[in-house]
């Protein structure tokens, strides 16, 4: 299957005095969609951001053409639904969660997809894919935790590999048009390996924010998926 690769950058480690204007840049730098790592000091050890930045960042987040680049909403927090709710009003495109932060992970996807957003599932290191048992007809995006998710700026855990390829043989096997995202220390130095792992769109945060030059980061990263 040929894949069309898409680049999600992380605003986690954005400049926050500046995220609009960080938005903005990385979009004419060539990002194609923006990534909100979503954390609550509860389901993982640190406090990120809420819906009302979601809403702010919206209007940033457009190409040089003025076409809206997807908002990525990774939520690593529990309960899920009333959040989820919330970043669909505030402008979110897709909305992932984890299926162990959830009491009713089926009707948590049914409430991502009837607020008009397109619903995921993330899998951290150690969670196993049975989810994808009963929900893989009903997602959009699944999303493998190639770090320990709470920090940004951790070394890429190379078992995730083995994870990324057992999830795309389910999405081959399923027939459908599912996203296979990789979020956690993707730097162009790894980012052909999750791709030949079977991965198609990808997070990266401080390998992008945290260089001076976040044009010169894409394209190293698109040069090494061709």
């Amino acid at each position: 299957m040929t894949h069309t690769y898409r680049i999600a950058p992380s605003i986690l480690s954005a400049d926050f005095a500046r995220l609009g204007e960080e938005v903005s840049r990385v979009i004419a730098d060539g990002a194609d969609w923006i990534h909100f790592d979503v954390m609550d000091n509860h389901y993982v050890p640190n406090l990120s951001f809420g819906p009302m930045i979601c809403q702010a960042i919206k209007p940033h987040a457009k190409t040089v053409d003025g076409q809206p680049a997807p908002l990525d909403v990774h939520m690593m927090v529990q309960p899920v639904d009333a959040l989820a709710q919330a970043f669909a009003q505030a402008g979110a495109d897709l909305i992932s969660f984890h299926p162990d932060a959830s009491a009713h992970a089926h009707r948590s996807v049914q409430a991502i997809r009837a607020a008009g957003c397109k619903a995921g599932l993330a899998f951290n290191p150690a969670t196993p894919l049975d989810a994808l048992d009963w929900l893989i007809d009903d997602i959009d995006l699944i999303l493998i935790m190639s770090v320990n998710p709470g920090f940004g700026g951790q070394s890429f855990i190379e078992g995730a590999l083995h994870k990324i390829k057992q999830a795309r043989r389910r999405i081959d096997a399923s027939g459908r048009d599912i996203r296979l995202q990789v979020d956690g220390g993707i730097k162009p130095d790894n980012i052909r390996r999750a791709a030949d792992a079977g991965a198609d769109t990808f997070v990266a945060g401080s390998a992008i924010f945290g260089q001076p030059n976040y044009a010169a980061v894409i394209a190293e990263m698109r040069r090494a998926l061709q």
